[in-house]
């Protein structure tokens, strides 16, 4: 009889063990989500959500270094309740270069603001150097290559036909 009573209490201390290990309670999801976005608060653009204590991190971010950094700080909180982490972070893409404006370009559009004033004269800009071609007269000659000298050029090469 004794052995009887033993063992139904010993059963009895044993599922009542179970029980309150089972009822012993496990962080909610939105504890959860609190605590890694407190950790992830200096990390702009990341958004937390939480699932049964799966984190899922979303958003974008500057490079891969910031995008590891997040992941390693939500796993980091395991003893928080941290199951797992989902890392659906984006690096933003980098901005398109800028456009290439080489020398010339900046040269030959001064140009042809200056020859704007001349009919008849062109100008071809390569490596620098000014080629005019085209038809001036003797008099406007001495302007036009002042105000070209004072481009910056290399060097202009006077093709041009005087009148």
């Amino acid at each position: 009889m004794k052995l009887k009573q033993i063992l139904s209490i010993a059963i009895l201390a044993g599922g009542l063990a179970v029980s309150m290990q089972s009822c012993k309670s496990e962080p909610k999801d939105t504890e959860i989500q609190s605590k890694v976005s407190a950790a992830l608060v200096s990390t702009p653009g990341v958004t937390v959500t939480v699932d049964k204590g799966v984190v899922t991190l979303s958003g974008e971010v500057a490079d891969e270094a910031t995008k590891q950094a997040a992941e390693t700080a939500a796993k980091g909180l395991e003893k928080e309740g941290v199951k797992g982490v989902n890392n659906n972070l984006t690096v933003t893409p980098p901005p398109p270069p800028a456009p290439v404006v080489t020398a010339d370009d900046t040269l030959l559009s001064g140009v042809n603001a200056v020859l704007a004033n001349y009919k008849g004269v062109t100008a071809e800009v390569k490596e620098g150097v000014v080629t005019l071609r085209g038809d001036i007269k003797r008099a406007d000659l001495t302007n036009l290559m002042q105000a070209l000298n004072a481009l910056g050029a290399k060097k202009i090469e006077n093709q041009l036909n005087i009148k």
